[in-house]
């Protein structure tokens, strides 16, 4: 009952959370300021970038960011709208029309907290570099293929993929139709990559996309806005849905909260290691991202995760507790209530311009190398996911790469399987002829079994009588590995030919036993220790010396 409620208590909020906040007060205020300034843009791109509008994003890293930050499993950890859940959430969007987002987000929210209740936490460990690296990749192709036609100033062709719908636009796009969005992308572009060379900490986004907007106020052109926004927050309506709703819209929510549970503990699992807050709790930080979303959806937002990017600036400035993303969110908010107007005047090519530079900051080239030049299944499997990530979908893409890992994974390990035989040790007797030894290496599993067993069978030489199979250089074995094994032992005795079993592992015992191994065996006493025992009792089934009653 104690270790029940203790468990309980390590997923909710409490004060230790907040240790040091008198110390360091100051900086987690300039910290969440910062990230403030830096995710205004990136809010107002995502929410347009998934087809739910600029208010959605907005409102979204205000409600989720705080509610993230307070019941979440990182000290330092931002969350928000990412282009992750942009990309996954614009298909949705189009197939079940902007009605579903508010349910598909709580809903999705809802499997999120069951899945840090239940302690899946952990399980982001199990997802390979390769298998993410290529995620990471084709996420950011993805996101800068969505702003080629706002890029262009055209519209975003409905349900199209991606890549199909820029080839299209690009494709059909006229010079004096693009030039004036051209425009703004080529002055947002020079100044996030010059402004950050003159002073490291500027807010080269947020510059920027006010030199754009006055850019285009200025002089006239022709290049759409984001248009009006909300001057408050939403009044909060819980999402109405009946079982066929639910049920139809089930699988959508599955695949956001997957993401959402992916992204969110990579995240924090990065920011544990850039910051020294301290480790993070897994569990938890899904607990509090499930409740982030649905706050969310509540409040008409979309789905949110921890965003790797806001999370890295929020560490380098400084932020030592939750208050610095508690901060962040209380910004954005002041944006909501004072500044509504100004902000929709943005041009969206201004904010296209930022998600493409966004995108190719994502992209590590020297990671990609290195994973290129690590081994040729990682690099097959790093390919693999991102061009399914690409062409089809995230979801599918992460569980394909890591089925792919897996099967490299089995067929090194069954390459590294194998039987030697080997000579008995010492002078050797009248008889010893007729003796096998046969030294099981590496595992005898599933994807081994039938080539070992093939090699033990065929091994023996047309005078043998005895065979002893050593499996203490065993390492791994499962049931059909034990299977085999006593299908091995019952061919062999059918032949006439002793099978003696030496060296049986501790943790393979009680499975060999189960699987039938003993009864396969002539007599129980053929299951031996030690190589010399075995030895001696195998010599005492040759033709040489007498036979031994067992």
């Amino acid at each position: 009952m104690g270790a029940a409620r203790d468990s309980v208590v390590r997923l909710l909020p409490r004060r230790a959370d907040y240790t040091g906040l008198a110390r360091s007060w100051r900086r987690d205020a300039m910290a969440g300021l910062t990230v403030g300034v830096v995710a205004l843009p990136l809010a107002l791109a995502f929410g347009i970038s998934s087809g739910v509008g600029a208010a959605a994003g907005l409102v979204t890293a205000v409600v989720a960011g705080v509610v993230a930050a307070v019941f979440g499993g990182s000290h330092v950890q931002v969350s928000g709208p990412t282009g992750a859940m942009a990309v996954v959430l614009a298909p949705i969007v189009t197939h079940y029309g902007l009605g579903s987002v508010a349910l598909v987000t709580v809903l999705a929210g809802v499997i999120v907290v069951i899945a840090g209740i239940t302690g899946l936490g952990r399980t982001v460990t199990f997802i390979p570099w390769p298998v993410i690296e290529g995620f990471t990749l084709g996420i950011a192709i993805i996101i800068f293929l969505q702003q080629v036609p706002s890029a262009l100033g055209q519209p975003v062709p409905q349900g199209e993929s991606p890549l199909i719908a820029a080839a299209a636009v690009a494709s059909d796009a006229t010079w004096v139709a693009a030039r004036p969005a051209l425009v703004v992308v080529a002055l947002v572009v020079a100044l996030m990559l010059v402004l950050p060379r003159l002073h490291p900490a500027a807010p080269s986004s947020l510059l920027a996309v006010i030199a754009a907007t006055v850019l285009v106020a200025g002089f006239g052109l022709p290049a759409t806005a984001i248009g009006a926004l909300p001057s408050q927050l939403p009044v909060p309506v819980w999402p109405h849905a009946d079982l066929a709703v639910l049920h139809t819209l089930f699988g959508a929510a599955l695949a956001i909260a997957a993401l959402a549970a992916i992204e969110s503990l990579l995240s924090a699992r990065v920011a544990a290691t850039m910051s020294s807050t301290g480790p993070y709790d897994p569990n938890r930080e899904l607990i509090g991202q499930g409740l982030a979303s649905v706050a969310s959806g509540v409040f008409g937002g979309m789905p949110a995760t921890g965003a790797i990017a806001r999370t890295a600036v929020n560490v380098r400035s400084g932020a030592r507790t939750r208050a610095a993303a508690i901060v962040h969110s209380i910004l954005l908010l002041a944006v909501v209530y004072l500044v509504s107007g100004p902000v929709g005047a943005i041009p969206l090519a201004a904010l296209s311009a930022v998600l493409m530079v966004t995108s190719c900051r994502m992209i590590s080239w020297h990671t990609v190398m290195q994973i290129l030049r690590s081994s040729r299944s990682g690099a097959a499997t790093f390919v693999l996911t991102a061009s399914v990530t690409v062409c089809f979908d995230l979801i599918q893409a992460v569980e394909i790469g890591i089925a792919a890992t897996a099967l490299f994974a089995l067929r090194t390990l069954a390459r590294r399987s194998s039987v030697v035989r080997e000579d008995l040790p010492g002078p050797p007797l009248p008889g010893d002829e007729q003796i096998a030894v046969l030294r099981l290496d590496g595992a005898m599993f599933f994807g081994a079994a039938e080539r070992i067993s093939a090699s033990i069978v065929d091994a023996h030489h047309s005078d043998t009588t005895v065979v002893i199979i050593r499996l203490s250089q065993l390492g791994m074995l499962d049931a059909t590995g034990a299977h085999t094994l006593a299908q091995i032992a019952e061919d062999l005795e059918a032949r006439g030919i002793t099978v003696i079993i030496k060296g049986v592992q501790r943790e393979h015992r009680d499975l060999l036993t189960n699987v039938g191994i003993i009864e396969s065996l002539r007599h129980e006493k053929h299951l031996i220790d030690t190589l010399d025992d075995a030895i001696a009792h195998a010599r005492t089934h040759t033709n040489v010396q007498p036979t031994s009653p067992t």
